[in-house]
C-alpha cells in the first residue's frame, strides 16, 4: 500500500504595489520554492502580481492563472457581480486545494498585501482551516505611492483613515470630516465624487492623484488639477494630515516621479 501524500502548503504571497525591487526577501524564497504559482488576471491579461515576479520564477514552474469573471468595481454590490465573483472565488479555492491535495505546495501572488483589499484573502478563507497556510505580507500601494511621491500623511496623534471610492458621497463627507490624513482606494469612475467629497470638506488642494505608484510608468498630480476622465485600476488618492508640517507643498517631486500631464 502507498503511503499518504503529504498534503502541500498554501502561501499567498504580497508582491507589492509594482516595483519588483519592493519584493521582500521572504516573498522572493516562497516564490523560488513553490511547485506550483496561482495568480490573478483579467481575461486575456497575464497579470500585473505575475509580470513583478517574473525575474524569481523557476523554470518548469507549474502555473495557475485566477481569471476573473468580472473586473468592474462599481458592479459590488449589484447580483451580477456578487454571485459570479463568489462562485469564481469557490471554484479557484477548489483548484488550488486539489493541488494542494496532491501534495504541491502552492504560493498565490497577491498585489500589495495579501490581507489588505487582497483577492488572496477569499481563498484564504476558503483553504486555511484545511491545510498548513502563511501569508507573506507585502509592501501596500498606499506606502508605495507616498514614497514614492514623498509626501509625508500623517505624524503623532494624527489619525487616518483608508476609504473606497465606492463610498457613497454622503459617506465618503462624513468620514473625510473626522480623520486627518487619508487614502482612498478603488478610483475608478468614482473620481469626480471623490472630488466633490475633497472640496466638501476643504481637503481638496491638499491630495494627490497618484496611478501606476512605483511602477515604470507611474505619475501624480495635484487632484484638483485632474481631469475627469476614469482612472485606472492602479489608482488612489493620498489626502495628507500633519497640518503643521515644517513644509507645506504637496506637489509629487519630479526628481523621483512624472508629472502626469493634465489634460492627457
Amino acid at each position: 500500500m502507498n503511503a499518504a501524500v503529504v498534503k502541500g502548503k498554501l502561501t499567498g504571497v504580497g508582491t507589492g504595489p509594482g516595483d519588483p525591487e519592493l519584493l521582500t526577501l521572504k516573498a522572493v524564497r516562497a516564490i523560488r520554492e513553490a511547485d506550483v504559482i496561482a495568480f490573478f488576471c483579467k481575461k486575456g491579461s497575464g497579470g500585473n502580481g505575475r509580470a513583478i515576479v517574473e525575474a524569481h520564477v523557476r523554470p518548469g514552474t507549474a502555473e495557475l492563472p485566477l481569471v476573473y469573471p468580472v473586473t468592474v468595481e462599481t458592479q459590488k454590490d449589484e447580483a451580477d457581480y456578487r454571485g459570479p465573483i463568489a462562485d469564481f472565488f469557490d471554484r479557484s479555492a477548489e483548484e488550488i486545494a486539489a493541488q494542494l491535495d496532491a501534495g504541491k505546495n502552492v504560493t498565490v501572488l497577491s498585489e500589495g498585501d495579501p490581507l489588505f483589499y487582497g483577492s488572496y484573502m477569499h481563498l484564504h478563507v476558503r483553504l486555511a482551516d484545511r491545510y498548513q497556510a502563511e501569508v507573506v505580507a507585502g509592501v501596500t500601494a498606499m506606502s508605495g505611492c507616498w514614497s514614492m511621491t514623498g509626501l509625508p500623511l500623517v505624524q503623532g496623534d494624527d489619525i487616518l483613515s483608508v476609504l473606497p471610492g465606492t463610498l457613497s458621497e454622503e459617506k465618503l463627507v462624513e468620514r473625510l470630516s473626522d480623520t486627518d490624513g487619508a487614502v482612498i482606494m478603488k478610483v475608478g469612475r468614482n473620481l469626480p465624487k471623490i472630488r466633490r467629497a475633497l472640496a466638501a470638506v476643504g481637503k481638496l488642494s491638499g491630495s494627490l492623484y497618484v496611478e501606476r505608484g512605483t511602477m515604470a510608468n507611474g505619475a501624480a498630480v495635484r487632484l484638483e488639477e485632474r481631469d475627469e476622465s476614469p482612472a485606472p485600476y492602479f489608482s488612489l488618492v493620498l489626502v495628507p494630515g500633519w497640518k503643521a508640517r515644517p513644509v507645506q507643498a504637496v506637489a509629487p517631486r519630479e526628481e523621483t516621479v512624472a508629472v502626469l500631464e493634465v489634460g492627457k
